[in-house]
Formats: structure tokens, C-alpha cells, sequence
């Protein structure tokens, strides 16, 4: 009955003159006070009383945090350097299609508006709030979200949405006068975010579908397009059937607006989204160890370097572009061949040590590494000993741990899974252009992920990969024939602490040329070398190699109880394939910022020294040929079926601690290490753990791919150099005999003061050579300044 009433009495309402004269006014009254609200807002927003607008300056020097990029010599992108993951293109590069596809969707009329486009603002007023059309947009046009992308929208409490929404139109306008349309596109393009801290289109077209955006086609532009509306909701990964609904709107829209045919769009909305996706962190891409190393070298190179404005340059902000020699083949290649080895090594490292333990809890090792858990940490806070903390940590848990064949889970206690990650087996490998000095390939571990140390740059004894330094020693001062033979028997040498170099396959019999000792890696032939050279005399001359590290001064320095990088021992064997001129490895060619000029450039080979005499470079390649092809590295003949003209040498040092390899061709050399973080995660068989069955397979199987691989195989077949004929035939002789004749002895005590005698004779006779030579130098020096002088004291007048 009431509401019978109601709608009795509002019928005469609606029939009443006076009631829609009454409404009117009311109306009238609400639109002017609307009006006169919002000029009041503008006003407010406009002299900065919610916070100063950007000025000019501001707008017309936009900076955004762009990530930096590492390139290879062949140009493939290795990887980046950023805290936001952002690639900044030029309006050319981004596909007409990507462009249509975003104004078809995001503002239609964007080539006909300042800024802000009125009539979508009504149409979007009418739909949503008269018809309730959820789906009628926001109306905000490009410009307008760019100045939201700028800059990030502040809260102010119930008025938040309007003040924003008058900033953006205000910077909006001011952009619009600022900019170009076609610059308004590139800044938006290049800084709208994709979610998963992606910003741009480069960066997101990377993520979504591992491509350059200018490779983008049709219906992936509008995947991309499309995830703006939500770039959570419309992820194609997360949600792929949104992902596609979105995308085909994007393209009805591009049908709409002309920029598609109905068939094309039609056949474009039934392909499937075809997402190739890859999240690329610092630690992804190729040659994640190097690019470490790299950063803390440029951060020294780029503090010479200022910008415009004083500031210095960031590597993680300022968009630079590193070029280096890195060759992406190569690279991949080597950390290929490092990780199909070392998962298997693992593998029997791992049945090896089955029936024993490597480890115990109360190793310092493992009680060092427990301290450092954040679990050990947050028990501690908690007032516990550490003895109760071992217990808790004693505990099985549920985790997820790193394995050769990917990420696993298992129930495992903390103070085991710290047990776990260091039984691995650790690796470094690195190859160098002998000619140049050009790092090619750096791999300093087997997963950055998980293990950060690098191994290319890490200390460690180096082995017999020591004893061609000394050899070369004793070759180039003339004091060891290559043929005469040296007893292999078991010495102590009383002027040095009762020193007894031993054999690894304790055999003490025959004898060895010098080059047969270095064949078979025999130490007391070595340490025999070593005497005849002088301690002394040898340190002198393996300095010369460059090293930075400490290089122990005593006889035991030929056996490699020195603890040397990866990175020194490959510098030091460019000489050897590059007849006896040193070239330093160097990796970085240029540094530009993100306008292209150049700010640093390697100035070459500048850092090429000659270190020993070209005949004695030629021997020693030849005596290292003969150890792969006799000698300790002969597995690369006969099982990695490798027939190109190479040379190396094997290391295992004391223990079966590391497992070393050096091989050198004519342009390239290659060095390689094996062995734990800790020295006590070793083999205890020394079948097992040399470096001809640890270290020497990366080689093999490196060179198997290099020299396969139609892309690098140019690397193949070219011959190392070769001694002269008169010095080829100085070195013929068997390496191994039991009863040599007298006259090729080193052992006869005649012939030994014989030896001595000549020794001291030619020494005589290189010193004085060596001051004459000096003499003559100086002498050519003073004429040149006393001609120098004579001239600038002429007087022309």
C-alpha cells in the first residue's frame, strides 16, 4: 500500500512544471559547484601545493636507470649489468606493427590531442559512469601515462586519485610541448614496466619472447600491448589463456583502427602465443664468471671517466656498452665441455668417497660455514649455545639443493647440506689468442648460481705445469744439452734442507734425455734440471713471466709448489706458442656510454715482451708436441681422436690436491684446473686424480668442439712453429735408456766438472757480451742526445 503511494505521488511529480524547473536548478547548482571544485584542485595542483610539478629542465632531461651491456667479439650480448632491467631503443628500431598496435589500444587519437584528449575523457565519463561499462578504460592518453611512469603516482588520503590524475594532465601538456610525438612514443616504449622488474619494450621482448624487439612479430607486439592494461594479470607465462583473450582484443582494436585486414587479424587471433621466455639475471647469459670480474674492472677504469655534468659514470645505471674479445662460440663451447665432464667426475668422486666420510661436524671447515648460515644466526639471536644450534641443525628439513642434473628437493639437515655443496668438485678454465693476449673463453667454476668463487683467478699449486718454465731456462743459458741424459735416481740435496724430490710412479731407474723428463714428467730428472740451471738463476728467469704472485726462491719451484692463478700460468704459456714473446691476457677492446662515444680503448699489444730467444720458444713447443704426442697428454690422441699440431702439459699436485692441464696450439692457448674449494676434497688414488684424468678432458673436449664447429674451426690445423733444422737435430735422441753412452752422460764425475768448467767459461762470455751490448746502447743513446743538443743550438739567423 505505501509504495503504491510513492509511486502515485512521484507520477505527479514527473507530470509537475514546477518539480523539473526545481531539478534543473539543482543540477545547475551541482555542475557549478563540481566546476568550481576542480579549477580549485587544478589551482592548488597547479601552484604546488600537493608537491612542486617537474619544471622544464626537468622533463626535457629525462634519465632513466638503463642496464649496461657486455658484447663478444662477434657481437653477441653476453650479458648485463643493471638494478633495473631496462634496454633503451631509438624510434626506429621499434616495429611500425608495435606502434600501430599500442595507439589502436591505448589512445586512438594520440596524433590528434596535446596531451590530454577531451573526448575520451567524456566518452570514458559516459560509459562508466552512466552505462556502468567496466571495460570503457581509464582515458588517460600516452602522454598522460608517461607522466605517470615518470613519475610514480603519492597518496593524499581521500583526494589521492584526483591530484594524481590533475599532476598527470598538467605534465602531460608540458611534455607534449617539450617533446615531439614521435620522442613522447620512445620515451614511453623504452620506460613503460611489463611487471618482474622488466621496463621497455627491449627488455620485455627479451623476457617474454628472447628476442630484439625489432624482431617482433604481429600477434607478439600485441601480447606485449595487450599486458599493459594489467601486466600482472595478462602475463603470458603466469597466465597464458588471459594472455591471449588480451592479445586478440589488441587485435580487433588494430582491425578496427585499419591497421589490420579482417582475414589477417582473423588468421593472427587462432596462432598460438608462441612465448620463448627467459629471465635474465646478472648471473644468466654467457660467461657469468668473466662478466664478474669484468665489473670490478671497469668500476677502476670508469672512475678516470666523468660525464657532462661532472658526475661520474655507474655501471649498473648509465646504459654503456662494453665490447670485449670474448668469442661467444668458444665460450660456449668451454662451458659446455666444462660441465659434460665435471658432472661426470662427480659422479665417481661421489662413488669414490661412498664408504667414507669427507667431512665431519666438527671440521673448522664446516663449523666456519655453519656460523655464516642466517639459521645459525636467527638461533643465536635467540640466546642458544652452540652446542643446542648444532643440534637444531642436526635436523632433517625439507630444501631444495643444486645437483648436476638441476635443482632437486630433498630432506636434508642444514649442517648436511653444507657438507653437500662442498664435496663438489670445483673447475677454471680459460683460453687466450697467443699472438694477441685476447681472452677467448673464461669459465671459473661449474655453476655461478650457486658458486661464486672463480677459480680462473683463485691461487693454487700449480704442478709440473711449472717445469717448462725452468727447461726453458736451461735452454735459453745454454746449460743443458736437450740429449744429454740425466739419471733418474733419488738425490738429497743437503744444501737444501735435506731436500728428496721423488718420482710420482715411485720408479728410480735408467735414464732420461732432458727432453724425455719432460715427456714423461719425471721430478728428478726436473729437480736435477733445476741444479744445473741454479735457484737463483731460475727465479730470475721465471719472473720474467709476468707473475703477480708470490714465486717461492728454492729448488722445489720446478716441482710447482708455487701458488699461482689460472689466468698467470695461461699468460705464461702464450710464450711458448708465441716463440718466446709474452702477451699478457687482456679482455676488454672498448668502453662506450649510451651515446656511442668512446670513453676507453685498449691501446693493443703494448704490453708485448720478448722473454726468451725465438729458438728456445720453438723447442719448447716442440718438447710440449711430444708430451701429447708420447708423453703424459697422450689420451688426446687416441681417445679424443684430436690430430691437429699441438702441445701441453699434464700438473698433479701433492695428494692428488689439483689437477692441472696446459695446451698451446699456434693460436691458442688453453689452461684448465680441477680440484675442491677446500684442499682436502680431493681423489686418493692418483689414477684417479691427475690432471691427465681431471683437468686434460675439458681440453679434449674443447678442441673436439672448437675444431668442429664449422664457426671456429679455423682455429685447426695450424702447425706450431718449429726449432731450426740444426736445433731439431740437437734434440734427436731416444728419451729413456737404462745405459747411455759416456759420451751423453750427465753422470760421470769427470764429465760433470767438465760441464761446470764450460758453464762458468760461457757464463763469462754472455756477461761480457751482455756489457758490451749494454755498452753499445748507452754509446748510440749519448749520440743521439749530443746530435739532439747540437740542434736545438743552432741559430737559423
Amino acid at each position: 500500500m505505501k509504495v503504491h503511494l510513492l509511486l502515485e505521488k512521484l507520477k505527479k511529480n514527473l507530470q509537475s512544471k514546477k518539480f523539473w524547473k526545481r531539478v534543473g536548478v539543482y543540477s545547475l547548482i551541482g555542475i557549478g559547484t563540481m566546476a568550481l571544485t576542480s579549477l580549485l584542485l587544478f589551482l592548488l595542483v597547479f601552484l604546488g601545493v600537493f608537491g612542486s610539478l617537474p619544471s622544464k629542465s626537468d622533463l626535457t632531461n629525462i634519465k632513466n636507470n638503463v642496464a649496461s651491456e657486455v658484447y663478444s667479439e662477434d657481437n653477441a650480448l653476453l650479458g648485463k649489468y643493471f638494478l633495473v632491467n631496462r634496454t633503451e631503443l631509438e624510434y626506429d628500431e621499434f616495429p611500425p606493427h608495435l606502434i600501430n598496435a599500442l595507439l589502436a589500444t591505448e589512445d586512438a587519437r594520440f596524433f590528434k590531442h596535446h596531451g590530454i584528449d577531451t573526448r575520451s575523457m567524456l566518452r570514458v565519463a559516459f560509459k562508466s559512469i552512466l552505462l556502468g561499462d567496466k571495460s570503457a578504460g581509464g582515458g588517460s592518453t600516452i602522454s598522460q601515462q608517461l607522466s605517470k611512469n615518470l613519475f610514480p603516482r603519492k597518496s593524499y588520503g581521500i583526494l589521492t586519485m584526483p591530484v594524481n590524475k590533475v599532476k598527470e594532465m598538467i605534465v602531460a601538456r608540458r611534455l607534449e610541448k617539450a617533446y615531439s610525438k614521435k620522442e613522447i612514443l620512445t620515451i614511453y616504449l623504452n620506460t613503460v614496466p611489463f611487471g618482474e622488474s622488466v621496463f621497455g619494450i627491449g627488455a620485455a621482448s627479451q623476457r617474454f619472447f628472447s628476442k630484439k624487439a625489432t624482431n617482433l612479430k604481429v600477434e607478439e607486439a600485441a601480447v606485449l600491448v595487450g599486458m599493459l592494461k594489467a601486466t600482472t594479470y595478462y602475463n603470458p607465462r603466469k597466465h597464458p589463456e588471459r594472455a591471449q583473450k588480451r592479445r586478440n582484443v589488441v587485435l580487433d582494436q588494430m582491425l578496427t583502427y585499419g591497421y589490420l585486414k579482417e582475414e589477417e587479424a582473423e588468421s593472427l587471433k587462432k596462432k598460438e602465443l608462441g612465448t620463448d621466455y627467459k629471465n635474465v639475471t646478472r648471473a644468466d647469459g654467457l660467461a657469468p664468471y668473466f662478466r664478474q670480474e669484468l665489473a670490478e674492472e671497469l668500476k677502476g677504469i670508469l672512475k678516470n671517466y666523468k660525464k657532462s655534468d661532472g658526475s661520474s659514470f655507474n655501471l649498473f645505471t648509465d646504459g654503456l656498452k662494453i665490447y670485449t674479445t670474448i668469442d661467444s662460440r668458444m665460450q660456449k663451447h668451454a662451458e659446455d665441455a666444462l660441465k659434460v665432464h665435471m658432472a661426470g667426475l662427480q659422479k665417481t668422486f661421489d662413488k669414490h668417497w661412498s664408504k667414507r666420510s669427507l667431512w665431519k661436524d666438527s671440521d673448522k671447515s664446516i663449523q666456519r660455514a655453519m656460523k655464516q648460515t642466517g639459521r645459525y644466526k636467527s638461533l643465536k639471536k635467540q640466546g642458544l649455545s652452540d652446542a643446542d644450534i648444532l643440534k637444531e641443525l642436526k635436523k632433517p628439513v625439507k630444501m631444495e639443493v643444486w645437483s648436476w642434473k638441476g635443482m632437486k628437493q630433498v630432506e636434508m639437515s642444514p649442517i648436511d647440506s653444507i657438507k653437500y655443496y662442498k664435496s663438489f668438485l670445483q673447475a677454471g678454465m680459460m683460453a687466450v689468442d697467443p699472438r694477441t693476449g685476447d681472452v677467448k673463453a673464461w669459465v671459473g667454476g661449474i655453476n655461478h648460481r650457486h658458486f661464486k668463487y672463480d677459480h680462473v683467478t683463485a691461487n693454487r699449486q700449480v704442478g709440473s705445469t711449472f717445469k717448462p718454465l725452468v727447461y726453458a731456462a736451461a735452454i735459453d743459458q745454454g746449460i743443458v744439452d736437450p740429449c744429454e741424459y740425466i739419471p733418474n735416481e733419488k738425490v738429497t740435496y743437503m744444501d737444501y734442507n735435506n731436500w728428496t724430490p721423488g718420482n710420482s710412479d715411485g720408479k728410480y731407474e735408467g735414464y732420461y734425455s732432458m727432453m724425455g723428463g719432460l715427456v714423461n714428467s719425471v721430478n728428478t730428472v726436473s729437480a736435477a734440471v733445476m741444479m744445473k740451471v741454479g735457484v737463483e738463476e731460475a727465479y730470475d728467469f721465471v719472473r720474467r713471466f709476468g707473475f703477480e704472485s708470490e714465486i717461492p726462491k728454492d729448488p722445489t719451484l720446478v716441482l710447482g709448489t708455487a701458488d699461482l692463478t689460472l689466468k698467470e700460468m695461461v699468460g705464461a704459456y702464450t710464450t711458448f706458442a708465441n716463440r718466446g714473446i709474452l702477451n699478457t691476457p687482456h679482455y676488454i677492446t672498448r668502453v662506450e656510454d649510451s651515446e656511442g662515444n668512446v670513453l676507453f680503448k685498449n691501446p693493443g699489444r703494448e704490453e708485448s715482451v720478448r722473454i726468451m730467444d725465438v729458438g728456445t720458444a720453438d723447442m719448447m713447443a716442440h718438447m710440449l708436441s711430444m708430451v701429447v704426442d708420447s708423453g703424459t697428454a697422450k689420451r688426446l690422441r687416441y681417445r679424443y681422436k684430436i690430430t691437429s699440431d699441438i702441445g701441453g702439459k699434464t700438473g698433479t699436485t701433492q695428494d692428488q690436491t689439483d689437477g692441472w692441464y696446459m695446451g698451446i696450439s699456434s693460436d691458442l692457448v688453453v689452461g684448465v684446473w680441477v680440484g675442491g674449494d677446500e684442499r682436502k676434497v680431493r681423489f686418493r688414488s692418483l689414477s684417479l686424480g691427475q690432471g691427465a684424468n681431471t683437468a686434460l678432458p675439458i681440453y679434449g673436449r674443447f678442441m673436439q668442439k672448437v675444431y668442429s664447429d664449422i664457426k671456429t674451426r679455423k682455429w685447426k690445423n695450424k702447425p706450431l712453429p718449429q726449432p731450426g733444422p740444426s736445433a731439431l737435430a740437437s734434440m734427436e735422441c731416444d728419451m729413456y735408456t737404462l745405459e747411455p753412452e759416456n759420451e751423453g752422460m750427465l753422470d760421470p764425475i769427470e764429465d760433470l766438472l767438465q760441464k761446470i768448467k764450460e758453464y762458468r767459461e760461457k757464463r763469462k762470455e754472455m756477461k761480457l757480451e751482455k756489457k758490451n751490448r749494454w755498452r753499445d746502447i748507452f754509446e748510440k743513446r749519448n749520440s743521439k742526445k749530443k746530435r739532439k743538443n747540437q740542434q736545438e743550438s743552432f741559430d737559423p739567423i
